[in-house]
């Protein structure tokens, strides 16, 4: 039996890179997996037909993560029509870059509605329908904790924000043996940043491991974090970033 045969994961963002990977792995391992997207439909469609051809169950929802209101109804919507919600991966960002000089307070909003106050939403609407010893992880970034070069700050404070949210909410949802956890990615070979981009060669210079990676080492992560073994971590931090913050 495949590990998370009879779960149902919900997966936002996961219409490309690292999320489209995520859903995919899941889905290998038996879940029934529910994607939102913004803009990129047909992508989103493709994951899901993917999914479908594998035997699994796969629906797409349309969610703008710069609206609370649309994150958590699509929670309700996943959990409605797949029955249930076991796992819920808060996967969607943005990256606004720029100097403080250089940003705004309308670029401040967009930055923490999306990569702050909708994985809050999402949490607060799925403890709902999360049974006792569901998980909850989210995606943050390498830069949460060492900001290595300007025209990050932004960014880097949305990420930040939620090593304190993953922590806290950790315990309050510990007597119900719901784990919540991060996931920090450092760079990874995706459509916004590949490999061959013309930044890589300065990110590859500060890794231990000189390498970018594949969205399927962050899938591999949060997979070991929704099945059986990684039931006793929760409120963790857990970098998977070639090194670049050793």
């Amino acid at each position: 039996m495949q590990a998370l045969t009879g779960k149902v994961a919900l997966v936002t963002g996961g219409s490309r890179g690292i999320g489209a990977a995520i859903a995919r792995s899941l889905a290998a391992q038996g879940a029934d997996v529910a994607i939102t997207y913004a803009n990129s439909g047909t992508l989103a469609e493709a994951v899901v037909e993917e999914i479908r051809a594998s035997g699994r169950r796969a629906i797409a929802i349309a969610a703008n993560a710069a609206d609370a209101a649309q994150v958590t109804k699509a929670v309700d919507q996943a959990a409605g029509e797949l029955g249930r919600l076991d796992i819920l991966v808060n996967n969607a960002g943005n990256l606004l870059p720029g100097t403080i000089d250089q940003l705004t307070l309308e670029d401040y909003d967009r930055t923490m509605s999306v990569n702050l106050r909708a994985v809050f939403a999402a949490i607060m609407q799925a403890v709902r329908h999360l049974p006792d010893g569901g998980r909850i992880i989210s995606i943050g970034s390498c830069l949460a904790t060492r900001v290595g070069r300007p025209g990050i700050s932004l960014y880097s404070a949305s990420k930040s924000a939620l090593i304190g949210l993953t922590k806290g909410v950790a315990r309050d949802l510990g007597a119900r043996r719901i784990t919540v956890n991060l996931v920090q990615p450092g760079p990874t070979d995706t459509d916004m940043n590949p490999a061959d981009g013309p930044k890589a060669p300065a990110a590859v210079a500060t890794m231990a491991l000189p390498a970018y990676a594949q969205a399927n080492d962050i899938a591999s992560m949060v997979l070991y974090l929704a099945g059986e073994g990684g039931r006793h971590i929760t409120g963790a931090t857990l970098d998977v970033d070639g090194g670049i913050n050793a």
